[in-house]
């Protein structure tokens, strides 16, 4: 089953969050003067007091704007503490403005932070004015660089020949954007990471067709549904005779992948015994179809895709990290639509158009009351739940416009004692799998422990109800 997500330019500019500044002074009364200087002007502060912590947050956090002393316990005089400072800020990362602030400033040390990377300098003690204008204008200026980056960013997947329709205006969503529009021309093996449903299928659909082997062959495969027994038929190929049931050669997906990309979803499922195998190919570029000795070369783009948390497996001794390292030269990490709810009408819409298209539906958009109910459901199935809820609709609607009742969201959310005797097998079916991805994070894996069925029934029954 197709994961569907889908970016569309919109002509407008997602809701900004609040300005979030990174705050480093050794006095304690400088960062009480600070905050109550900034925190009615809306920011979002985060106080330390030594420069490791500075990095330390930076690790955990990113920041529109970083404001740092100079002058540490080290050398309480002469900046160098924090002119080093400003360097590592500066490795960590490129682009966040950097201002600087010292009680003993002189043009020099100036200069020197401008220098090391800082974008503004003010000394201690400061105008209140003055201050928050400088804050302020750093901070704009970096998120008007970022928007415009952004935009670049979007075009160029929406550029992409037989691009799919890609909406993504959330900003937990900006950074898989841009990420794409990096990575995509080249030819790094990209791991993509997300719950069940969350796009994975089509992040790597567009990433093949950013690529310069966008003329070329992509094959998906998704590994948790192939037994282990063909594994590595499937993969690889076979000659005639190899087993029983081969009857003539066969070629695997490498083969048919070769110059052109190939996409294994699902593939914390590969059995650890195979994984040496895929790890082989992916080093060296040769593989054999089971049952010959003869060598063949295949040059491939490698794409996966996992809702499991593959270090964790490995951790467990049931992934090799060897493979993983090779896998994830670039991670795109997906948020669950609950955590980019601000697509949901933009998703809605566009899953109405063509799903009213699809079935010859004469529909005019959705009920407010019907909307206000996708905002408020949790989408255990993410963006593909979102896609069958809105085809179920549209085969449901008596009129003009999709209404609450016709998405049944309602009776997926009610799972009382009262509420059972209304329904049908496959309903509670269906409430049960729900729960139980909700309850392992989208982990199908560990969904199909719970409810003690093997991840391929799993599979199919999230097939079966669309989720």
């Amino acid at each position: 089953m197709v994961e569907e997500t889908t970016m569309k330019n919109t002509g407008e500019a997602a809701p900004e969050a609040p300005y979030k500044l990174l705050v480093a002074d050794d006095q304690p009364h400088i960062l009480e003067a600070i905050q109550f200087l900034l925190k009615p002007e809306g920011y979002q502060l985060e106080m330390v007091r030594t420069p490791a912590l500075v990095m330390e947050a930076m690790s955990r956090d990113s920041f529109d704007g970083i404001l740092v002393d100079l002058n540490y316990t080290r050398d309480t005089t002469s900046g160098q503490e924090g002119l080093e400072l400003v360097a590592q800020i500066r490795e960590m990362d490129a682009q966040v403005p950097i201002i600087v602030m010292t009680a003993w400033g002189n043009i020099e040390l100036a200069v020197e932070a401008m220098r090391r990377g800082a974008g503004d300098f003010i000394q201690k003690p400061w105008e209140n004015a003055r201050l928050l204008s400088i804050v302020r204008t750093q901070i704009e200026l970096y998120r008007s660089q970022r928007r415009a980056q952004w935009l670049e960013a979007e075009n160029r997947i929406l550029r992409a020949p037989g691009a799919p329709d890609f909406i993504a205006t959330a900003p937990s969503m900006r950074s898989v954007v841009a990420t794409m529009a990096r990575i995509g021309p080249s030819d790094a093996n990209v791991l993509i990471t997300g719950e069940h449903g969350t796009g994975k299928e089509v992040v790597a659909q567009t990433l093949h067709r950013l690529s310069t082997r966008a003329d070329r062959t992509l094959v998906a495969v998704n590994t948790g549904a192939l037994p282990e027994g063909t594994f590595e038929s499937e993969l690889f190929g076979h000659v005639k005779g190899a087993f029983t049931d081969a009857r003539a050669d066969r070629i695997g997906r490498f083969e048919l992948a070769s110059n052109g990309t190939l996409f294994l979803d699902e593939i914390a499922n590969i059995p650890v015994r195979q994984q040496a195998k895929l790890l082989r190919v992916l080093e060296t570029g040769e593989m054999e179809r089971v049952g010959s000795s003869k060598t063949q070369r295949v040059n491939v783009r490698m794409l996966s895709a996992t809702n499991a948390d593959l270090r964790a497996e490995c951790a467990a001794g049931r992934f090799r990290e060897d493979l993983l390292f090779r896998l994830n030269t670039v991670e795109i990490s997906l948020p669950p639509l609950r955590d980019r709810r601000e697509d949901i009408p933009l998703l809605a819409a566009h899953f109405l158009a063509r799903h009213a298209g699809r079935y010859r539906r004469q529909l005019h958009g959705l009920e407010p009351a019907a909307l206000q109910q996708m905002l408020q459901y949790g989408w255990p199935g993410n963006v593909r739940e979102l896609d069958h809820t809105i085809e179920r609709a549209v085969l449901m609607a008596r009129g003009e416009r999709i209404e609450a009742a016709d998405m049944g969201l309602q009776s997926q959310r009610a799972t009382s004692a009262h509420s059972l005797d209304d329904m049908d097998l496959e309903t509670v079916e269906s409430i049960l799998i729900r729960k139980a991805l909700a309850r392992a994070g989208g982990n199908v894996s560990h969904a199909a422990e719970a409810l003690g069925l093997s991840r391929g029934a799993l599979y199919r029954r999230i097939e079966k109800y669309g989720l």
